[in-house]
């Protein structure tokens, strides 16, 4: 059972939280260990959007907390939670669940939506968290908002430094059309203080006086960095300063994800805390959830990137948990360039024998090399299927004009026998309709023989109700190359599109394969 924090019984004692810079911690903190990444994994509490701190000798990383039930697509998150250790290798690590709530500090915020914050120490030694939340009584037709809080402790208790309201809106410092989330500050050596914001490919950056709330200037928008999203980090080293950021410029020759909905971590430098700012390159590829929030500092001399995943024990798009892994630098160049983070997993057991096959296969479409960058081939043999999927967790083949066929194929590099197959058809449309995407009129399995396709001999149930799992039966055959022929629902010039978000292939008998390799002929002379 997951632990709740308690509410308070009604609105007055939230304002006097706020009011005596209460602690919202309600639920004890206690000692996690973690064999790897991420360091959450047991699905108990979920973290996303983490923020380091060095202080005191520790690693702290601040991160939200998801709350989101596993068939519902929003960002549920009420409040914030906090992760210590003085040894990232060890793994041994103290969870603080329920460090503060937007409504216990900032009398003047909405409940809920604890989004992306970041906590940095002042110049006065003092710790500032900059907390995107949204404003209860704002007019703006966005109503999100920056806020800070201070404390003496990275623990709190919290205050709101500035009981006036936000520091950042659609009205403040100047007015604006952008959604103000995503805060990522730095305290330059020389005691300046520089704010950056943003998302939807909208990033902003001001300097902020050394009450760490005041605005010096005017804001100045960043244009310069190739394919920038959300979640800006701000850093320094060696005298260069360096925005890493979640971008999603997409594209099958795309150096940052294959598709429109996942993200890489990009980075640029500038020789100046507000830029102008010079695009760099990749150092992280799209993880198991489309988002991954980067934030990385330097810890006992090594550098460390945070970011999140959807590979929690029940993990997803919206159920995302904490990882961390080292950064390391190429110093021969100037700037120094960031090198390719390695992702890290916790060690798992080799899986028993099983009857699928299909991640075993090279995937292949008849819409390939130009599936629409909203889908991903990748889904199709992954392994996970979701009750509210992402366009990214299938295959689809949606265009303004879609032909009256489709295929999906799989090869292995080796013959396999096989005798069942099993599909989870995806619709947004009823049956029959020729218009966006719905099951289609009719689908049947071919397999490679002796240099021709044949259809598999004695097949049962060809079902097509999108959701569950259709299970074809087919007498035995060997082969390299399977593919399922689909005909779309409509007639004429106009057909429905068609998605899939799981296809397995099932072998006559359990057994071990290793991963899908380049060696498979992807094409089978499909074409």
């Amino acid at each position: 059972m997951r632990l709740m924090p308690q509410r308070w019984s009604m609105l007055g004692g939230c304002l006097l939280a706020a009011s005596l810079g209460l602690a919202a911690q309600t639920v004890p903190p206690r000692r996690i260990h973690a064999a790897g990444n991420p360091i959450m994994a047991d699905g108990t509490y979920y973290s996303a959007d983490p923020a380091p701190l060095v202080a005191d000798g520790k690693l702290y990383i601040l991160a939200g907390r998801d709350e989101a039930p596993p068939d519902v697509n929003d960002f549920i998150m009420k409040e914030w939670q906090l992760l210590a250790t003085d040894d990232v290798a060890g793994g041994e690590w103290m969870h603080y669940p329920s460090l503060l709530r937007p409504e216990q500090v900032f009398a003047w915020a909405a409940a809920g939506r604890a989004y992306a914050g970041q906590i940095v120490r002042g110049p006065d030694r003092r710790y500032y968290l900059y907390a995107p939340v949204e404003e209860r009584d704002s007019a703006n037709p966005d109503k999100f908002a920056i806020g800070v809080a201070v404390a003496d402790s990275p623990l709190g208790p919290w205050r709101d430094a500035h009981p006036q309201g936000p520091i950042v809106s659609q009205s403040l410092p100047e007015k604006n059309d952008i959604q103000n989330i995503d805060p990522t500050v730095m305290v330059d050596d020389d005691g300046r203080v520089y704010l950056y914001w943003g998302t939807f490919g909208r990033l902003r950056g001001i300097e902020l006086e050394r009450d760490m709330l005041t605005p010096k200037g005017r804001a100045v928008s960043v244009t310069t960095l190739d394919g920038y999203f959300e979640a800006p980090w701000l850093f320094k080293r060696n005298g260069t300063y360096y925005m890493v950021y979640a971008g999603n410029k997409a594209g099958r020759s795309s150096e940052c994800t294959p598709t429109l909905y996942h993200a890489c971590i990009a980075y640029g430098t500038a020789d100046a805390p507000l830029g102008p700012w010079t695009y760099r390159g990749v150092i992280l590829a799209p993880v198991s959830s489309t988002t991954s929030h980067p934030g990385i500092i330097e810890y006992k001399g090594q550098w460390y990137i945070t970011y999140h995943t959807a590979d929690a024990q029940g993990g997803g798009h919206f159920r995302r948990s904490v990882a961390i892994d080292k950064v390391e630098w190429d110093d021969s160049t100037t700037p120094a360039r960031m090198r390719r983070v390695v992702q890290t997993h916790a060690p798992k057991a080799e899986p028993p024998p099983q009857r699928n096959i299909a991640p075993a296969a090279l995937a292949s479409a008849s819409n390939g090399p130009d599936i629409p960058v909203q889908y991903w081939l990748h889904a199709l043999n992954d392994g996970v299927v979701k009750k509210s999927p992402l366009p990214p967790d299938m295959w689809g083949s949606w265009t303004p004009h879609n032909p009256p066929r489709q295929w999906i194929q799989y090869s292995w590099d080796r013959p396999v026998t096989i005798d069942r197959s099993r599909i989870v058809f995806w619709a947004d449309h009823p049956a029959g309709a020729d218009v966006g995407i719905t099951p289609p009129r009719s689908w049947h399995l071919e397999y490679r023989h002796d240099g021709a396709w044949r259809p598999v001999p004695k097949a049962v149930n060809y079902g097509r109700r999108p959701g569950v799992f259709e299970q074809v039966a087919f007498a035995p055959v060997t082969t390299r190359c399977l593919r399922a022929m689909f005909d779309a629902s409509g007639e004429g010039a106009r057909h429905a599109a068609l998605a899939v978000q799981e296809w397995e292939v099932l072998a006559t008998a359990p057994q071990r394969l290793p991963s899908a390799t380049a060696g498979a002929d992807e094409r089978c002379d499909a074409h």
